[in-house]
């Protein structure tokens, strides 16, 4: 019979045990008190709010945010907006990142590491904010999704992860057998690379949607309509301006009330803008871990 030892822990590691959970729950609650402290809030009335009442769970509770959010056409384009913007945002940036990635990660590649080199170069240069408009401007691309998504369409570091999978996950001798066999490059790279690059494809698809869905910056700087915004834009011009729709202020007369309103909107728009993604992370979890220990594994 084989005898099982049994580790009994002494007393530097219960020391060690206690700081590492306490650290780790106070981590926890740095974290998660901030999220749980808009969701009690966004159904907390308003008053109680402001005098300081609201911190460990909802007082005077109210849905009148969520009514006035719900029943307000901005928010709604702004949904479409994010969605479409997303949509094609992954699509456009995902086909780039793998057509620039394959060849990279081929050895008969002549040239990939200048090709490379002026690649890594743009992650440490580029020409600025004034510029990048100027010829965003002069393309045209001016109050259009074209300006969200062809700038930042192909992301070096997400061709790094990409090219680092290829070379890790297709080994030459199944690119010379297919060879040997009267495959093409374009047939190879459509039957064999794509099929087994659907973990990679996932964590790309993943990575943009999240990029384009929490994205605010360019829409702010090349779009000039409301009717283009994206709903992380609203929210961020309810949040930093207290730029609100008429619509969700119809019955509010008061500026003190206006106010009070607009602080519970602003909650109530944080959780409508995360609750997408909340929903989706958990069950997506596992391909950002796989994204990361993608780019760890080599080169």
């Amino acid at each position: 019979m084989k005898t099982v030892m049994l580790h009994r822990k002494t007393k530097g590691d219960l020391i060690f045990d206690a700081i590492n959970y306490s650290l780790l729950t106070a981590g926890m609650l740095l974290i998660l008190y901030p999220l749980y402290f808009v969701v009690i809030a966004s159904i907390s009335d308003p008053n109680r709010i402001y005098s300081g009442e609201v911190w460990l769970y909802p007082l005077g509770v109210t849905f009148d945010g969520y009514q006035r959010i719900f029943n307000d056409g901005t928010i709604w384009i702004g949904y479409g907006n994010s969605l479409l913007y997303a949509a094609v945002g992954t699509a456009v940036s995902v086909a780039l990142t793998l057509l620039a990635a394959y060849p990279l990660s081929r050895k008969d590649f002549v040239g990939r590491n200048i090709f490379m080199w002026f690649f890594m170069f743009t992650m440490f240069f580029n020409g600025g904010l004034i510029p990048t408009y100027l010829l965003i401007k002069d393309l045209g691309m001016i109050n259009t999704i074209w300006a969200l998504v062809i700038p930042g369409a192909a992301g070096v570091f997400n061709i790094i992860i990409v090219r680092t999978f290829y070379q890790s996950a297709i080994p030459d001798e199944m690119r010379e057998a297919a060879f040997i066999d009267g495959c093409s490059n374009t047939k190879f790279f459509l039957m064999i690379v794509l099929p087994l690059s659907k973990p990679i494809i996932a964590v790309m698809v993943l990575f943009h949607v999240v990029g384009f869905w929490n994205g605010f910056f360019d829409a702010l700087i090349y779009l000039n309509e409301e009717s283009k915004y994206p709903l992380q834009l609203v929210l961020r011009n309810i949040l930093v301006q207290n730029q609100v729709s008429s619509n969700m202020m119809i019955d509010v007369d008061s500026y003190a009330a206006k106010l009070k309103v607009t602080e519970l909107i602003k909650y109530g728009v944080i959780i409508v803008a995360s609750l997408p993604l909340l929903i989706l992370y958990p069950f997506l979890q596992r391909y950002f871990v796989k994204g990361v220990m993608i780019g760890s594994i080599k080169g």
